[in-house]
């Protein structure tokens, strides 16, 4: 059985059973809220607002037309939705952009989401943060601009809910980690006064036939790279100079990897999300692929990835 406050304005006859409308909080008729929600005091719900199932709205909000917000969602006091990016007085805009908060999202207090576009899945917005692009899932933003600053961790018995940098093993050889398939490497390296030299040698060092090379380099530190799988291609990644974070996502096991000295590999087979972010001014990330490069061989959406990975499974 749902609850709405005396004190409340719920116009809408689509409310789920056993969601909660607080004092003083006005939805209006075409508003669309699942089950087991909680929307709090003061919060202000127009026609075409979908809300999913399990999600907290807390005081102070505003969630205006075009807005999906899918289950279980927290969003904090005073977040700031827009729906448009040019408003005008007294002129009725004939179409909203369409802003959607994915499954899990959690987005901090006073946070302002600009419109038309994706909190990821699982993402986390910092309290305060100024989202001014889609947000990928899992990714940790804060900051005015919002920028990533680390990836969450569905491993909740590690006690942090960061994805955790992996050290690489102390001589040369490989090591494996506990994400299926995914393989660090340490390259052989000769020291001398006259300069360092670190090599590898393909299908030896490199566990597979190298058709393509590329370069990655000049990245603003605020910027993320990949944000992909292959479905065959497999990758190894090398950050020559500066250094660089690599996120390597299975499905079900996420960790991150610091990619901080020219001696240093990571093999990323086909079937991982990988996603490369933090990298300092000077880095460049070169990296190795097996495959002829074809744009129809990536995966880019993690929606579709997770449902690969599902079908795949014995």
């Amino acid at each position: 059985m749902n609850h709405v406050h005396p004190l409340a304005s719920c116009e809408s006859e689509n409310l789920g059973e056993g969601s909660r409308i607080g004092a003083f909080a006005h939805v209006l008729s075409g508003a669309h809220i699942g089950s087991d929600c909680m929307v709090c005091d003061h919060v202000f719900i127009e026609n075409d607002v979908v809300v999913g199932d399990r999600v907290t709205v807390q005081c102070g909000v505003q969630l205006w037309d075009g807005l999906r917000i899918e289950d279980d969602v927290f969003i904090g006091p005073n977040v700031t939705f827009t729906n448009t990016r040019f408003p005008r007085s007294k002129r009725d805009t004939e179409e909203f952009l369409e802003t959607v908060v994915a499954t899990g999202a959690w987005i901090g207090a006073n946070a302002t989401i600009l419109p038309g576009l994706k909190i990821g899945r699982n993402a986390m917005v910092g309290a305060g943060a100024m989202v001014t692009r889609s947000i990928p899932p899992y990714a940790i933003v804060v900051g005015n601009p919002a920028r990533i600053v680390g990836y969450v961790n569905d491993d909740a018995s590690r006690g942090d809910n960061r994805s955790t940098s992996t050290q690489f093993p102390v001589k040369k050889g490989s090591i494996e980690t506990d994400v299926p398939g995914v393989t660090m490497h340490r390259m052989h390296q000769v020291k001398d006064v006259r300069g360092n030299l670190s090599v590898g040698e393909m299908s030896r060092d490199i566990p597979f036939e190298v058709k393509r090379y590329f370069l990655v380099f000049d990245v603003p530190s605020v910027e993320t790279r990949g944000e992909h799988a292959h479905r065959i291609c497999h990758q190894f990644l090398i950050c020559v100079t500066g250094n660089c974070s690599v996120v390597a996502d299975d499905g079900a096991v996420r960790r991150e990897f610091l990619l901080d000295s020219p001696d240093m590999g990571i093999h990323l087979p086909p079937g991982i999300w990988g996603i490369q972010y933090k990298y300092s001014a000077d880095a460049v990330l070169l990296v190795f692929a097996s495959e002829h490069y074809d744009s129809a061989e990536y995966v880019r959406d993690y929606d579709e990835f997770l449902a690969l990975k599902r079908q795949a499974a014995p």
